[in-house]
């Protein structure tokens, strides 16, 4: 491949009746733009590079973590159930709801104390409505205007910034996903408008972004399956043969491989095959929720699989699929709708999410919420090991993400927005050491850190987000 020159494009697909695969990054896709003196667009651009910025590939997901934290409570506070007694360094994650994250410390930027005042009721007859706003207060970290119709406007929102910045040379400079039902439309309680309820980005303060729960059609979506092949109709037939998309790509992906060395079939294989279980995996899901057997989630659609676990590791390994290819750089993941009382039985406590929130400052109370927080948590080292394990360039995938962990809520027994649960995973590019506890002042506001973070990410020339009053040291 080195000796006759020849070399794929960063943007070669595999196509094959009316499907599209975007390849991973290849070995043989490096000549290409060494051979004609142009950047790689895995590089640092020349500008970031001078700075030393981190390299415009940073893959970026931002979750939202729904009905704040027991550590946020005075009782949770003092014990630490949420962030580590100690700054810097030396923590310990023991008594935390972040202990799951102990393998990945190296990687782990944890940002305690910090308060989300854009999400707190400016009069009266907002009091309460916390829950209906709260979403969309989150990645903007402004205040949405109170209404019930379509004038609805809060803030671009962090991730919709950076896509904005450094992610239109992808296939889909964004993508939104969540896990429960976000498609209320109308008004919902208090004035609010359930635009800010269903929406964690926004393009513009005026433009929300819907959000997909389904894991097919993101799937779809990252394929462009069939998207302009037959009609409507035609595409959901083939879809219910049950094939792979794998089985249009055939002749494809062999021509593909006859022009690849070793390593890159390799490569390619093991991509390959990750998609092939991965949409195995689906499949399977839907042929049960056909099947006609009763459902947990009778109303979900048939993508959905009935376990939390389950559907939260579907779109885990979807977003690795994606950076993988580098469809898409930005993810916004939110995992549970606001008042959402499913139960997780797998925490160790059976309790109904919403209504466990509201503790009554009850210390058996606050513990039995902490095993949520710390279900939740436990989550993550599925994807960050992924991360860990897909080589990216001369690194991985994860030391070229920022993975964002929070909620704009604080105690939910009160409904209060202070001390805020928050945490960073990854090494963005190098623009984060990881292993530190940063605790901040109080009443800093999380928008500080979010605009620390948009610099160091290369929007160096933002000097303000949401309402936030200054920069936040972080590294």
């Amino acid at each position: 491949m080195f000796v006759t020159r020849k070399h794929l494009s960063r943007r070669a697909v595999l196509k094959g009746m009316g499907a599209t695969m975007a390849l991973p990054l290849l070995d043989a896709m490096t000549p290409a733009f060494g051979a004609q003196g142009k950047p790689s667009a895995f590089a640092p651009s020349a500008s970031a590079d001078k700075k030393g910025l981190p390299p415009r590939q940073v893959r970026l997901v931002c979750i939202e973590m729904v009905h704040g934290a027991a550590g946020s409570s005075q009782f949770g506070f003092e014990k630490n159930l949420w962030a580590p007694a100690a700054e810097g360094r030396g923590f310990d994650l023991g008594p935390t709801s972040l202990k799951p994250l102990e393998p990945f410390r190296d990687y782990l930027t944890i940002v305690s104390n910090t308060d989300v005042p854009s999400a707190n009721a400016t009069e009266a007859r907002e009091i309460g409505g916390d829950h209906f706003r709260s979403t969309a207060v989150f990645l903007t970290q402004s205040y949405p205007r109170r209404t019930e119709g379509a004038d609805v406007e809060v803030g671009t929102s962090f991730d919709q910034l950076y896509a904005q910045r450094f992610g239109q040379d992808t296939a889909i400079p964004s993508m939104q996903v969540a896990i429960e039902s976000v498609d209320d439309g109308g008004g919902c309680q208090y004035g609010y408008s359930c635009a800010y309820v269903d929406s964690l980005s926004w393009a513009a303060p005026k433009k929300p972004l819907p959000m997909v729960r389904d894991p097919r059609v993101v799937f779809d979506q990252l394929f462009g399956m069939f998207k302009k092949y037959g009609t409507r109709e035609e595409r959901s037939e083939r879809l219910a043969e049950n094939r792979s998309i794998l089985d249009w790509l055939q002749d494809s992906s062999a021509r593909l491989r006859s022009r690849l060395g070793a390593n890159d079939r390799a490569r390619l294989d093991d991509y390959l095959d990750n998609v092939r279980e991965l949409e195995r995996r689906i499949q399977k899901v839907e042929a049960f929720n056909r099947s006609g057997e009763e459902r947990e989630l009778p109303g979900a659609p048939a993508g959905v699989p009935d376990s939390y676990a389950d559907h939260v590791r579907l779109m885990f390994d979807l977003q690795l699929l994606a950076f993988t290819s580098d469809v898409t750089r930005v993810f916004s993941f939110k995992l549970s709708r606001d008042g959402s009382n499913r139960v997780f039985p797998d925490s160790g406590f059976g309790g109904p999410f919403h209504n466990s929130s509201h503790h009554s400052a009850r210390e058996a109370r606050i513990l039995d919420f902490a095993k949520i927080n710390t279900y939740h948590v436990g989550l993550l080292p599925y994807f960050l090991q992924k991360l860990k394990d897909t080589p990216d360039g001369d690194r991985n995938l994860l030391d070229n993400s920022l993975v964002m962990y929070g909620s704009p809520m604080g105690d939910p027994n009160f409904h209060n927005h202070k001390r805020v649960p928050f945490i960073l995973a990854g090494r963005a590019g190098g623009a984060l050491k990881g292993g530190v506890h940063y605790k901040a002042p109080n009443r800093t506001p999380l928008s500080n850190v979010m605009l620390s973070l948009l610099n160091s990410l290369g929007l160096d020339d933002l000097n303000a987000f949401g309402d936030s009053e200054d920069t936040f040291a972080i590294s």
